[in-house]
């Protein structure tokens, strides 16, 4: 059995899924450059990231199956699981080998895989484009620190874009250490290779903006009266706002 070893991006992924077709490897793997372990038998092949082949692979895709599998293919990648690549990977081809019907099957322990993690990562987006919450900075630059379970960045940049278009911010995952920077013409991303993953990236109290502090215990004062002792929730609270969240909302923090 042939191993296809990429590079762990997307485009390496769906690179590896050209290659699978163009050596007829038959039966396959896919390993990432940094989890490949070598055995005894089968043969490995280090594929190349190749722009026009994995765009190759999406079109194909887009042709074969809806709009919603496509984002759930995508979605599913980004929950970085430790199989997830492998499910990917398979699901593909037997949407190539099978046609678009394929998704609709889910007996079929791929799809249902994809699936499930597709509906976490698209349900971790919505909240993430509902908890973001951020700072300005004293250059002007609005601020905030996320740590997301799953990789979602690359999903919320549009909505960010278009609900602050006309300010510059930046929305940095301190789990994996890169952030999306827009300069009010586009998005981009960035990163912090000198700070480690789990970073919490909040600024320090001297590079917030004069009047942020000032804001910032407005917000909390409003956030206190507002709140109604007689109908308190702790529970359904926390089911709405997860714990996890509330070091980077302003109004759960408090000195």
């Amino acid at each position: 059995m042939h191993t296809l070893i990429f590079d762990g991006s997307f485009p390496g992924l769906l690179t590896a899924v050209f290659e699978a077709y163009e050596r007829r490897t038959g039966e396959a793997t896919v390993s990432t450059n940094d989890t490949y372990q070598p055995g005894l038998l089968g043969e490995s092949v280090t594929v190349t990231t190749v722009e026009t082949k994995a765009r190759r692979v999406w079109r194909g895709l887009s042709r074969t199956i809806d709009r919603q599998w496509l984002n759930n293919v995508y979605a599913a990648f980004l929950a970085e699981q430790p199989t997830g690549n492998q499910h990917l990977f398979a699901l593909i081809r037997m949407i190539f080998d099978r046609g678009g019907e394929t998704v609709n099957n889910y007996g079929n322990p791929h799809v249902l895989q994809v699936s499930s993690w597709a509906r976490k990562v698209h349900r971790e987006r919505h909240r993430m484009e509902a908890f973001v919450r951020f700072q300005q900075l004293a250059d002007g630059l609005f601020y905030a620190a996320v740590k997301p379970d799953f990789n979602v960045l690359p999903l919320i940049a549009g909505h960010f874009k278009n609900r602050y278009a006309d300010q510059r911010w930046m929305i940095y995952d301190s789990a994996r250490a890169y952030g999306l920077y827009y300069d009010g013409a586009a998005v981009s991303e960035v990163q912090w290779s000198e700070i480690p993953p789990g970073h919490d990236h909040r600024p320090p109290e001297e590079v917030l903006a004069g009047n942020e502090q000032q804001f910032q215990q407005l917000w909390k004062a409003y956030f206190t009266h507002a709140s109604i002792p007689a109908r308190k929730n702790p529970k359904l609270q926390i089911r709405h706002v997860p714990k996890r969240y509330w070091p980077f909302l302003t109004e759960f923090t408090f000195d």
